[in-house]
């Protein structure tokens, strides 16, 4: 079988000056190509980040007010229930409200913190000390 020298190059043989114009050509043709590939993939993954942040903004704000609204509800039907029972009409129900009010924010208070912490803890490096334990030891 024999070989053709033209198509299989000889470690002997240096690259000719039209070939190294050539390769250099095709290089910054393939760095432009691939530049505004990845171009196009950074502008492509901001817009699926800020997607995915403002779907989860959406979804804590509902959470947030399902939490106040379910111990406004919860507050009324129980000053509700104590009117049917003692018959002091519109003061149970009132007083309920007030307290369904109440439980309701601080509800709110309570899931928005928690949602907080696991914000920060995502963003922050893992790592099991606090700044208080560097200040104890």
């Amino acid at each position: 079988m024999m070989v053709d020298p033209q198509r299989h190059g000889n470690d002997k043989d240096e690259p000719k000056p039209g070939d190294e114009a050539e390769l250099s050509t095709r290089l910054a043709r393939l760095d432009s190509r691939l530049g505004e590939i990845s171009s196009g993939q950074e502008k492509a993954a901001k817009a699926a980040r800020r997607k995915a942040s403002d779907a989860s903004g959406l979804g804590q704000a509902f959470r947030l007010s399902a939490e106040f609204i379910a111990g406004v509800i919860a507050g009324g039907f129980l000053g509700w229930m104590l009117d049917s029972f003692v018959g002091s009409s519109p003061w149970g129900f009132i007083i309920g409200l007030l307290l369904g009010f109440g439980s309701g924010m601080l509800n709110m208070l309570r899931a928005s913190g928690e949602l907080n912490r696991k914000a920060t803890s995502d963003k922050s490096p893992v790592s099991a000390r606090r700044p208080e334990d560097d200040a104890r030891d």
